[in-house]
């Protein structure tokens, strides 16, 4: 098969399209026929080498793709043949075929493309789990998120609407802040002209935001606190920024906040599972009726995956980009 591999640790020139053995679906797994495989952030920083594959993943880039189950690993059921699915994998997804955890998979909602299938996996699954298990997120609360055009800030404001919570996005420019607020962000914040803090303060009364996803990490995780009510929350899932950062313990136990976090490539197939079951019974009804869809930046071919990184790398994108074979 053709995939794209990482010739070595640098820029993007340095995915280079590589023939490779179709993989087998072990135990638990299925082989599916690769139509369309998104760009995330995590990929862009395993290329550059910052971010291993957790051991046993493949080494390939690529953590969502939708396609056909073209074969079923030994326990899985033999009715997946031939259904159109879309997969979170811990890697593997920039090839024409990928095995993956028969619980990872979910059908492609009725009404969606391959490209928009293979949107949703990552982001969604993040935003889900970080947002709304980790954050407690529930229905009138108000939310700040960073990077409000990113995959994963795009998913946050179509997901934030359909649960009725508003949602403030930082932007890096009055553009992009526009475009977020076409999106169905309550308000947007350009951070090159405003100091986001204050912004908040103004929009919320005062009160301050429930929760905050940051992505940032860094000199923000101390102006994110400022940000949040009193009991609110603080989820962090990347750090841009660095990782080390200073703060202000006793505001923690005098607001009694709640600082969490995770990632999700190097958790257990069993708990990726129940995280995708959760999904399917309550998010995926929604989108089979046309309730959302992930914003689409850009498509690239399988073979361009440097022009998608570079893309990515550039900042320009707004919403998803798919790398479609």
């Amino acid at each position: 098969m053709t995939a794209v591999a990482i010739s070595a640790p640098g820029g993007p020139e340095m995915l280079q399209p590589a023939t490779r053995p179709v993989p087998q679906p072990g135990a638990g797994e299925v082989l599916i026929r690769v139509a369309a495989a998104g760009v995330n952030r995590p990929d862009v920083l395993q290329r550059m080498g910052f971010y291993p594959p957790p051991p046993g993943a493949s080494d390939l880039p690529g953590l969502e793709v939708a396609g056909t189950v073209v074969a079923v690993g030994p326990g899985s059921d033999p009715e997946m043949l031939g259904q159109a699915v879309c997969a979170l994998v811990a890697g593997g997804g920039y090839a024409e075929f990928c095995v993956a955890p028969t619980g990872s998979c979910l059908p492609v909602p009725r009404g969606f493309s391959m490209a928009e299938a293979a949107a949703l996996p990552e982001t969604v699954f993040t935003v889900w789990h970080n947002l709304f298990e980790r954050g407690y997120v529930r229905e009138g609360e108000t939310v700040l998120v960073h990077g409000g055009t990113s995959g994963i800030g795009t998913t946050a404001i179509g997901l934030c609407n359909l649960f009725g919570v508003e949602v403030i996005v930082t932007c890096g420019s009055a553009e992009k802040c526009a475009a977020a607020r076409a999106l169905g962000a309550t308000h947007a914040v350009d951070y090159s002209s405003e100091d986001y803090v204050e912004a908040v303060k103004t929009v919320t009364g005062g009160a301050g935001v429930h929760a905050v996803l940051d992505m940032v990490g860094g000199d923000y995780v101390p102006r994110n606190l400022d940000c949040l009510a009193d009991d609110g929350r603080h989820i962090s899932i990347a750090f841009q920024r660095g990782a080390r950062v200073e703060i202000d313990i006793s505001q923690v136990m005098r607001r009694r906040l709640t600082l969490t976090g995770s990632t999700l490539r190097a958790r257990s197939a069993e708990f990726k599972a129940l995280l995708a079951d959760e999904i399917g019974r309550t998010l995926w009804p929604r989108l089979a009726e046309g309730a959302w869809k992930p914003a689409m930046d850009q498509s690239f071919p399988l073979t361009d995956a440097a022009a998608a990184h570079a893309r990515m790398q550039a900042g320009a994108h707004v919403g998803k980009i798919v790398l479609t074979v």
